[in-house]
């Protein structure tokens, strides 16, 4: 998942008011104006400073959109530049990467992601991907685990750490995190079928056709045809009740 958010620089500006007087203004309120000056210079220049970082990181954003993932990455790299903590920045250079290809460069920026702000969810989730691309699959569960520590009803990451643990072959488990998905989103025919793959492995033809029943109640034509040729299948293949389900 792509995790695209937009920054909104919140900066505030202070007037200061100096009154006049009939006199000059003592040194030491020569002084203190001074310092207060200085300040709302300073102000000033983080203000404009952090509206160029958003500008800059939306118009990353719009790259990214339009598909043009290494113009975006130049621009979020402009954007670290400036702001290297700014974990968005980091999460969807990540992506631009991903796009690309650039598994193990896009892994170091959900890395930075997660170093500028250990709350990123959408970092450890998209961490989590990778890792499960590059067949990384224990550390895809904890950074899953991760993800669904901060956000608990993060559905998407529920269902994907079920995956790694499937390919894990531990079972029960990823059922386990398939129900997790089912309790958040009733709906999510994806849970289903993946629960359907996983007890099919498992050789549990009962269990396994029941929840195929249940992901083609939702979505029929994409999970008949998905099964046809899913691989996942092949120990419950030849049972009657599989092939007329799929009819």
């Amino acid at each position: 998942m792509t995790s695209w958010r937009s920054f909104v620089a919140s900066g505030f500006m202070t007037l200061l008011m100096f009154g006049c007087g009939d006199t000059a203004n003592p040194p030491s309120d020569y002084t203190q104006q001074v310092v207060q000056e200085s300040n709302v210079a300073q102000l000033l220049n983080e203000v404009q400073a952090t509206q160029k970082v958003d500008s800059l990181f939306r118009e990353g954003n719009k790259l990214l959109n339009l598909h043009k993932y290494r113009d975006a990455i130049v621009i979020y790299d402009k954007v670290l530049a400036t702001k290297p903590d700014f974990a968005e920045a980091w999460i969807n250079r990540g992506n631009a990467l991903t796009a690309l290809g650039a598994f193990n460069d896009a892994s170091a920026s959900y890395e930075s992601a997660v170093k500028a702000n250990p709350q990123a969810h959408e970092a450890w989730y998209n961490q989590g991907n990778i890792y499960s691309r590059l067949k990384r699959y224990q550390e895809a569960v904890l950074a899953y685990n991760k993800a669904v520590t901060i956000k608990p009803d993060k559905e998407e990451a529920w269902i994907n750490k079920g995956i790694a643990l499937s390919k894990l072959r531990r079972f029960p488990e990823a059922v386990a995190a398939y129900d997790k998905a089912i309790i958040i989103n009733p709906n999510k025919d994806l849970a289903y079928y993946n629960k359907a793959c996983t007890y099919a492995l498992q050789n549990n033809v009962d269990a396994s056709i029941e929840n195929l029943q249940k992901a083609i109640n939702l979505v029929p034509n994409r999970y008949r045809k998905l099964a046809k040729s899913d691989s996942d299948f092949t120990k419950i293949r030849k049972d009657k009740r599989f092939q007329e389900l799929l009819n």
